[in-house]
């Protein structure tokens, strides 16, 4: 079991800081940094692609395949909203909308992590660094193969699609390894590995023309990763680890991959650093080629990897960190932090409009590691800073959101009518902040459950932000005159989390 530091932060009143709380009785002294000694533990991670938030067969289905796997931490995709629904249901205590993670360890999302990766706290104090991706999936490059497509274009397609969008996380987690911090870069990649498709695999499969260096596999591995289940399954013909596509049911109604989509293995756990493989598994139907933990029915296009890792946990550099990016005033905040355990470290919280006016503040003196609860009993709506601070030297900061309660998601345009071709600015605040929020244009009176979108953009998780539809927005520009909606949706989905009338004439 993992003990922390339970305290709760003293709230001033007016707002004014009137004195440092003491810890209770019940409190958890925590281990100062020196102390701390390498821990190895071993570590199940599971990248999973649920299909369309898990619903298209069987969201239990998807509940019995976590279960079955017996995966501590997993990397969902596609999750459409149900990131939470599924971590309840499974009892796992953490989950992250941003990353789309679930876990039954604590998961930090680190003010320097910038949304782009995570800390899963393998023991106290020891963490390792976790990125999820789900790189674009057009165009899909053994298609083209099949159709003709010669090596060099499918060469130039990945460099261009896809090394881009796998770039930021691979940098930043290569950026933890080099101080010490073990890494994991999984999801869906939407594109083949390189070790896969070789000069003794050619004809294998009916779409392995030619052998490929894959450009996303080969950049990963120069990075320094390691592919989980081809380093235990090392030879690419007896254990192809087919993930897509999968052998579930063909519900009416549903899209279905068609019946000579090229099968391959795009779902990886790539690892990095302090970290082994003990063995990798594929999870899905029963007969699935090389499935070896099977659930009936499948719930899903994909099936899903689970790597059993051997890990020694990397300590974390100074940082404060939000167990909720956006709450309702009146729910407790959780704060998270290690620090170098100096004698006067502190934890303040502040309104972002009013740095001078501070809600409270706690002693963490001397203390490594730790968590802070923050009350928000009669909080304004607003955004708040955090300071983790040795007397005046601000050692992190990083920021939250108070909703007023019942309030939920807005979205606005700065102008109620726009002339055809004119960029139209959109505002957005008290978003889920999910990976895949988005922005989407539609006629007035349409339903996006039903209608098709105009143009669009990612909110880029952002729980308060804005962003421009214009000629470099996805889709048709200009609108043309009409009476339109912009809709605020959901993490790729198309519930609507908001939504605002403007005109162009």
């Amino acid at each position: 079991m993992i003990q922390r530091v339970h305290r709760r932060l003293l709230p001033s009143a007016l707002g004014l800081i009137i004195g440092v709380a003491t810890l209770g009785p019940t409190a958890v002294a925590a281990r100062p940094a020196a102390s701390l000694v390498p821990v190895t533990v071993n570590l199940r991670v599971m990248e999973f692609n649920i299909e369309y938030g898990g619903t298209v067969v069987s969201f239990d289905s998807i509940v019995r395949a976590v279960q079955a796997a017996d995966a501590d931490v997993v990397g969902v995709e596609e999750g459409q909203g149900n990131v939470p629904r599924l971590a309840a249901a499974l009892g796992y205590p953490y989950f992250n909308v941003r990353l789309q993670v679930i876990s039954r360890l604590p998961l930090i999302d680190p003010p320097h992590g910038d949304g782009v990766y995570l800390y899963v706290e393998v023991a106290p104090g020891r963490v390792v660094a976790l990125a999820n991706v789900h790189l674009p999936p057009g165009p899909y490059s053994p298609n083209l193969v099949i159709r003709g497509a010669k090596r060099a274009t499918i060469l130039e397609i990945e460099r261009r699609v896809r090394v881009p969008a796998v770039e930021p996380a691979t940098t930043a987690l290569t950026g933890q390894v080099a101080r010490g911090v073990p890494a994991v870069l999984l999801g869906d990649f939407n594109t083949p590995s390189r070790l896969d498709w070789t000069p003794e695999t050619v004809g294998l499969r009916d779409q392995i023309h030619y052998p490929v260096n894959w450009p996303v596999s080969r950049f990963v591995e120069d990075a320094g990763f390691v592919d989980s289940y081809r380093e235990a399954h090392p030879d690419p013909s007896a254990s192809q680890g087919l993930t897509w596509p999968s052998g579930r049911p063909r519900p009416p109604g549903a899209w279905n991959p068609g019946p000579h989509a090229p099968a391959d293995r795009i779902d990886f756990i790539y690892t990095a650093g302090d970290i082994g493989t003990l063995g990798s598994d594929l999870v899905g139907e029963s007969g699935g080629p090389d499935v070896t933990v099977a659930v009936d029915p499948w719930g899903t296009d994909h099936r899903a990897v689970v790597s059993e890792l051997m890990v020694t946990g990397g300590v974390p550099p100074t940082l404060v960190a939000v167990g909720t990016r956006l709450l309702e005033a009146g729910q407790d905040q959780t704060l998270t932090f290690h620090a170098p355990g100096g004698p006067e470290q502190h934890v303040v919280v502040f309104p972002a409009a009013d740095p001078t006016y501070p809600v409270g503040d706690e002693s963490v003196s001397g203390e490594a590691d730790g968590t802070v609860i923050v009350p928000t009993d009669g909080w304004e709506p607003g955004t708040y800073v955090v300071q983790l601070m040795d007397g005046t030297s601000v050692l992190s900061r990083t920021r939250f959101w108070i909703e007023a309660p019942g309030d939920g998601p807005h979205v606005s345009t700065s102008r109620r009518a726009y002339h055809v071709g004119q960029a139209i600015r959109v505002r957005w605040w008290n978003a889920p902040g999910a990976r895949w929020d988005w922005i989407g244009v539609y006629r007035r009176g349409a339903d996006p459950n039903i209608d098709a979108y105009l143009t669009w953009f990612y909110t880029r998780s952002s729980i308060r932000g804005s962003g421009t539809l214009d000629a470099d927005s996805e889709g048709p520009w200009p609108l043309t005159a009409g009476r339109y909606s912009v809709f605020l949706l959901a993490d790729d989905g198309y519930r609507v989390l908001a939504r605002h009338p403007f005109v162009v004439r």
